[in-house]
Order: C-alpha cells, then sequence, then structure tokens
C-alpha cells in the first residue's frame, strides 16, 4: 500500500510538471495610451454603399477615427484592442452594447500614429463625441489554438 501511494504521487507530479511545461507561455495584456483621438469623413471610395449591421439594412456613414497610441512597456504590442466611448451631437451612443471600436494590428514602443474605420448610421447627428478611449495588447501574437 505505500508503495502505491508513492507511485501514485509521482505519476500525478509527473503529470502536474508535464501539463506545466507543454502549457503556452500567457500573453501578457499591456495598457496603451491613446492621444489625440479625432474623426474624419471617409474617403468616397470607402463610404460607398455604406449600410449599418444587424438585422436590416440603413443607410450610414463613414468616418475614420485617427488618433496616436502611446506605448510605454518598451516593446511591440500586438492585436490591440481599442475601446471608446462615441456619442452624437444629441449625447446618444452611435455604437449600441459595445465600447470596441476595432483594433491595431501592431504598436511599437513609443507614440504611433493609428485610424480605425467605423460605420455610423446616417440618421445620428454630428459632431461626433469621442470619450474615454484607451487599448490594450499583448506583447505576442494572438493565434488561434483550432
Amino acid at each position: 500500500m505505500k508503495y502505491r501511494a508513492i507511485a501514485t504521487l509521482i505519476i500525478s507530479s509527473l503529470i502536474w510538471l508535464s501539463s506545466w511545461l507543454l502549457t503556452p507561455p500567457a500573453l501578457a495584456l499591456t495598457s496603451i495610451k491613446i492621444l489625440d483621438i479625432d474623426y474624419k469623413n471617409c474617403p468616397p471610395e470607402l463610404a460607398e454603399g455604406n449600410v449599418t449591421s444587424g438585422g436590416s439594412s440603413l443607410p450610414a456613414d463613414c468616418y475614420i477615427l485617427k488618433g496616436k497610441a502611446k506605448n510605454s512597456s518598451g516593446k511591440t504590442l500586438y492585436d490591440a484592442d481599442v475601446f471608446g466611448r462615441i456619442l452624437d451631437a444629441n449625447n446618444e451612443p452611435v455604437l449600441q452594447n459595445r465600447s470596441r471600436v476595432g483594433s491595431i494590428s501592431e504598436v511599437p514602443p513609443g507614440v504611433s500614429e493609428f485610424e480605425l474605420r467605423i460605420t455610423v448610421p446616417s440618421d445620428q447627428p454630428t459632431p461626433l463625441k469621442l470619450k474615454q478611449f484607451k487599448a490594450s495588447g499583448f506583447t505576442s501574437k494572438v493565434t488561434p489554438i483550432f
């Protein structure tokens, strides 16, 4: 019985150790500061034929969000999700039930410029108000497991 307990302990330890060694390293999520956020109308070739997503096709306006991303980590960050609140002239949200507005594929160390395309229902009055923007990215590229 004593040997069985020792064998079980050794096997359990080996399983735990092998699973720990075979697990890919965790990707560190790193904050990115968003500066000088603004927007402009899309060029005509991007704006043509825009419709909102969802159950119905409604006319939409195309805008380019532009700003600067400040990466203080000293490492290039990847797949950075950009979050913020976008309100219309009446303080109504233009992106219903979400604060993620897009992503930046690569953010080098320091300050870099970025642009994101968004689509807003045409009936929402402008000017748009851009608030509480931030981003977070990963220290290595995110690859799907499946």
